[in-house]
């Protein structure tokens, strides 16, 4: 069985820092390239970043490129997404999601509350 884990959300002021993790099980997390979307209150699922299954190519969604920094240890099976200098707009669930192509993804995961105010 499939799972993706999202962890690390919590609330933070503007300007602070968060480092959100995806634990995956259930199939072959080495070959395939992983990516984070978010959820605001209302909104439409956003893809806010994407990293290729040899952590060389990183692709961001503007609104966060310059802040947020994806990686991943393949060794712990484990997706991260480092997020600097937060904004109240950057509130929402955030959840990993195995990336198959433009638009397309599969087995989006438990997401983690990332909250930005003062």
């Amino acid at each position: 069985e499939v799972q993706l884990q999202a962890s690390g959300g919590g609330l933070v002021q503007p300007g602070g820092s968060l480092r959100l993790s995806c634990a995956a099980s259930g199939f072959t997390f080495s070959s395939n390239a992983m990516s984070w979307q978010r959820q605001a209150p209302g909104k439409e699922l956003e893809w806010v970043s994407t990293i290729n299954r040899g952590s060389d190519i990183t692709r961001y969604a503007d609104s966060v490129k310059g802040r947020f920094t994806i990686s991943r240890d393949d060794a712990k099976n484990t997706l991260y997404l480092q997020m600097n200098g937060l904004k109240p707009e950057d509130t929402a669930v955030y959840y990993c999601a195995v990336f198959r192509g433009p638009g397309s993804y599969a087995y989006r995961g438990q997401g983690t509350q990332v909250t930005v105010s003062s």
